[in-house]
């Protein structure tokens, strides 16, 4: 089935102004047109923001918990919806139909919590140092916000961005990921649904160049939430600077998994072949590093080579199937290109590292799961974001050259460590610059209900999902009431 969609701008699909257009493709099967979808320029950005900003200050006074309520009606639709949207998620990004699945659970178990956080925009009250006078603080929305999504998880990165924003007060512009719109128009449709207010939710597809960067340096724009490369995040973090403007940054990674001698070995593996191999690596959680003991790295080796030959490549629609595609040849060419890196660079490759064709994989976009051993901290397979199904040993023989090594990247999302020594975990919690720490547990996996985000070059310090879910989206106003009848004065002795 192939649709097509336009914009989504004051409660309206409309074509692109240009009339321009591009197509979304099967990863799997690339001949697959999933469908066609408008080209946004500025203009429309322009328009969709005018959209947003006309209705910002009707939707900012509507009671919280009524904005939440949408919230919620969405969540319950994505629910009943689940196995279809997962379909549609796995022919237009390619993960397996499990990982889709997962994903739009993510979105739904995230709806609910939000839907509750319309009733707990809490904020503080604190005493004053003169006599009837009192002190709070509130939340107040910070106008039209941005959100830029990529196309690694269609749904749940989309639900952790718009979700907070609208309960929060704001109205949006939503940029979903190019290479995913349909996933983006069948969240957008849901929205419709439930009645949100039109003007209060809009989308603009396209491409990044265009759309995106049309969105970013919008003056109506109060905020823009990005996720992607750090290099597309440099470039925002500098325009939003000079606008002074507030943005948010997930960023990329170089996640590590940390295997000590005294680990659960069998644990460790799953965990290991998980974090490498899900989503075909496409993940910012990604388990790109391995440091493995020196004690035990002829045995974790061993295992996580048997367990990695025996995953079946093969599309996502196929339920025996564990690594599905890359996204697009783009992304497919540039892992291969760093799989000849590594071995440039000295790194022993142990299995995998070639482009899957032939029958079964025509028209698709496959790689093997690919290993090395012998890998150093110093490489740029250890120190760059590959982004796909690859993964590298390197030996350590302490806690503090693990810590050492997994510290020496620009990037600090996720870090696990394999260990039931108290003093290795307590190490790994006040050493480690990683914004999320696993102990037994693969870096990947995290949670709606804990902040999610990273140290160093992954991020500018902000956090999504969680207790801190609105806090981009709002600024703290404080609220004093005197109630003395006459003027005073704090600090001033008369």
């Amino acid at each position: 089935m192939r649709v097509d969609y336009g914009n989504f701008i004051n409660g309206e699909w409309v074509p692109a102004i240009s009339g321009e257009t591009f197509e979304s493709r099967n990863p799997a099967d690339s001949s697959e047109v999933i469908g066609t979808f408008a080209r946004s320029t500025a203009a429309d950005v322009d328009a969709a923001v005018q959209a947003a900003k006309a209705v910002g200050r009707d939707w900012m006074l509507t009671p919280a918990p009524e904005r939440a309520d949408y919230i919620l009606r969405a969540g319950l639709i994505l629910e009943e919806r689940k196995e279809e949207i997962a379909h549609v998620m796995t022919r237009e990004m390619g993960k397996t139909l499990k990982e889709a699945r997962g994903d739009i659970q993510e979105g739904i178990d995230f709806a609910f919590y939000m839907a509750g956080e319309g009733r707990r925009m809490f904020g503080e009250t604190m005493p004053s140092e003169l006599r009837n006078k009192f002190y709070m603080t509130v939340r107040h929305p910070i106008g039209v916000v941005g959100l830029i999504t990529p196309w690694n998880f269609p749904i749940a990165i989309p639900t952790w961005k718009s979700f907070p924003a609208l309960v929060a007060g704001c109205t949006v512009v939503f940029k979903p990921g190019e290479d995913v719109p349909l996933c983006a128009a069948l969240l957008t449709d849901i929205f419709t649904e439930v009645g949100i207010p039109a003007g209060v939710f809009n989308v603009v597809n396209g491409y990044g160049e265009e759309a995106g960067a049309a969105l970013v340096d919008h003056p109506d724009v109060a905020g823009i939430s990005f996720t992607g490369s750090l290099e597309v995040g440099r470039t925002i973090n500098e325009r939003c600077g000079r606008q002074m403007k507030r943005c948010s940054l997930e960023l990329g990674s170089k996640n590590i998994q940390i295997v000590m001698p005294d680990a659960d070995m069998e644990i460790a593996v799953e965990g290991a072949a998980w974090g490498a191999f899900a989503t075909s690596g496409q993940r910012c959680t990604a388990t790109s590093r391995l440091a493995v003991h020196n004690d035990v790295h002829d045995e974790f080796t061993e295992k996580l080579l048997t367990r990695v030959k025996g995953m079946k490549v093969g599309s996502g629609l196929d339920p025996e199937v564990e690594l599905a595609p890359v996204i697009n040849e783009k992304q497919k060419n540039r892992i291969l290109e760093y799989i000849q890196l590594g071995q440039q660079e000295g790194a022993k490759l142990i299995t995998g590292g070639n482009e899957l064709t032939g029958e079964g994989y025509e028209g698709g976009y496959y790689i093997e799961p690919t290993v090395f051993d012998d890998m150093t901290a110093d490489m740029r397979i250890a120190t760059e974001e590959i982004f796909g199904p690859v993964t590298g040993i390197m030996r350590i023989d302490t806690i503090d050259e693990a810590i050492d090594v997994a510290n020496k990247v620009e990037y600090g999302l996720s870090c696990s460590i394999y260990t039931h020594d108290i003093t290795n975990v307590f190490r790994g919690i006040e050493e480690i610059e990683f914004g999320l720490i696993y102990f037994n547990a693969p870096t990947i996996g995290a949670e709606i209900q804990v902040p999610f985000g990273g140290m160093k070059n992954t991020g500018n310090g902000h956090r999504e999902a969680g207790p801190v879910a609105l806090d981009f989206f709002t600024e703290w106003k404080t609220v004093a009431v005197d109630f003395s009848g006459r003027l005073q004065k704090a600090q001033i002795e008369d």
